[in-house]
């Protein structure tokens, strides 16, 4: 199977089920259409894809770590409502659509944003039913971590308190471990845990993930100057009007580009342990390329 049949068919696997998690619920007013508005409304679905080529990298199987998949979705998702919000960064737009508190206001956005975090740890118990409870606990233990204050919430609340602020290049860096990184990090480990990989692949996985969010990120901040509104789906210029020190405010868009391109090669040298990485090394160069 080519890279592209094998991204679709893995973002088809996660609709499908993203689409099942909320389904005959009882409605408490617009909660759960708030929620099903972001959860739904598309994306690359990048983290929850990590999961589970991770966990068949390592001998294991889509059912064994779809709910983790899901959960690290739903996390990642009520962060972005989060920091749409006026309080954090003001923007209108998401994904070519109007953001959460847009649409349903700001009260119903930050409840959409609480619902989806506490749903994703009901849904990733849901792995009980597949796997040893030991695993269970050890991939909430890591998810956890990696969605609260040691993690994404932590980089939020850096990123927040250094607008305006000259920051030097070791704190755009943490900033952007945690805030971007520490998710796709962890995304990529409940694969391994789910598939009852060790310590060697979870060291290795991790290396790669966190090479490939630094990359991410500071490949979206070359787009945040260089991107096109429609391709990108959101405002571009948005960490200029917040005054936000990025990695282009501090080495360029060409020493940005080259950066990217090293942190690339580093992510794929981290697989070596693995017999045959292939998807996660097509995935590293799709992203390198990537226009929105």
């Amino acid at each position: 199977m080519k890279f592209t049949e094998r991204f679709i068919a893995d973002k088809e696997l996660v609709e499908k089920s993203l689409h099942a998690i909320f389904r005959g619920r009882t409605p408490h007013a617009d909660l759960y259409d708030a929620m099903n508005y972001s959860l739904l409304a598309g994306g690359k679905r990048i983290r929850p894809i990590l999961t589970l080529e991770c966990c068949r990298l390592c001998g294991g199987t889509d059912v064994a770590a779809l709910s983790l998949a899901c959960a690290v979705e739903m996390i990642h998702t009520y962060s972005l409502i989060h920091d749409d919000l006026p309080c954090m960064d003001n923007d209108e737009l998401r994904r070519g659509k109007p953001t959460n508190h847009m649409v349903y206001g700001e009260a119903t956005a930050v409840l959409a944003g609480d619902g989806l975090l506490t749903a994703a740890f009901e849904t990733a118990l849901g792995a009980g039913a597949y796997l040893p409870a030991e695993r269970v606990l050890l991939a909430l233990e890591r998810l956890a971590e990696a969605a609260g204050p040691a993690g994404m919430v932590g980089g939020q609340a850096l990123d927040m308190a250094g607008e305006g602020h000259a920051l030097t290049l070791p704190d755009v860096e943490e900033l952007q471990k945690l805030k971007t990184g520490a998710l796709i990090t962890v995304a990529a480990e409940l694969g391994v845990i789910a598939a009852g990989g060790g310590e060697e692949e979870r060291s290795a996985v991790r290396a790669y993930a966190q090479k490939l969010g630094l990359a991410f990120q500071i490949r979206d901040d070359i787009l945040d100057v260089t991107g096109d509104e429609n391709s990108l789906g959101k405002p571009i210029g948005s960490d200029v009007g917040s005054e936000k020190t990025t990695f282009v405010t501090l080495k360029g868009i060409e020493e940005c580009g080259r950066l990217v391109e090293r942190l690339t090669d580093e992510a794929t040298e981290a697989l070596s342990v693995f017999k045959d990485p292939w998807f996660l090394r097509e995935l590293a160069q799709v992203l390198v390329g990537r226009t929105n």
